[in-house]
């Protein structure tokens, strides 16, 4: 029987490469991919900041920060107070995941070189068209899926979570 195999590329320092690493999404934006999933599977509940940056194990300065982004953008609502917290603005199946990837990031542009200011005539880039080809597959994929794809992730979680506090 074959083992499962990690695969960690290391860099040129000899450090240890994640795919983060190599598609640089920040932080915020994943929280943001993620806390709009999770609320996707809280439908019509208020989650408190509390309970998703418990969750998602993150800061909650970092969330509120995150939440603020996605709020001004129509993504999701909020309410103050003792029973208040964020649900989604818009129903799961009308948000995309380049929705949520633009209110943290901005718009995504296209990339032909790895630096910000390409540093060849252009005529040759030693990657060829790849960066551009990867681009535009990432936007593809970002604009395809919506939120709706991604809503039973959490709540398969709360399942396990709860099965497994019941045969405790």
């Amino acid at each position: 029987m074959a083992k499962n195999k990690t695969f960690i590329l290391h860099g040129p320092m000899g450090g240890k490469t994640t795919m983060s690493d190599l598609l640089k999404i920040s932080e915020a934006t994943a929280i943001a991919l993620h806390v709009m999933a999770f609320l996707s599977s809280e439908v019509g509940v208020m989650v408190s900041a509390k309970k998703i940056a418990r969750h998602l194990d993150c800061s909650e300065a970092h969330l509120a920060k995150v939440m603020q982004r996605l709020g001004k953008m129509g993504l999701v609502k909020s309410a103050r107070g003792p029973h208040g917290g964020f649900l989604l603005g818009r129903p799961a199946r009308s948000i995309t995941l380049l929705e949520i990837y633009e209110a943290i990031e901005g718009p995504l542009k296209p990339a032909r070189c790895l630096f910000k200011s390409p540093v060849c005539d252009g005529s040759q880039c030693i990657l060829g068209d790849f960066l551009e080809k990867i681009g535009n597959e990432f936007k593809t994929y970002m604009t395809d899926k919506k939120l709706s794809d991604f809503n039973r992730i959490f709540a398969r979680k709360k399942t396990q979570k709860q099965a497994g506090s019941q045969s405790c």
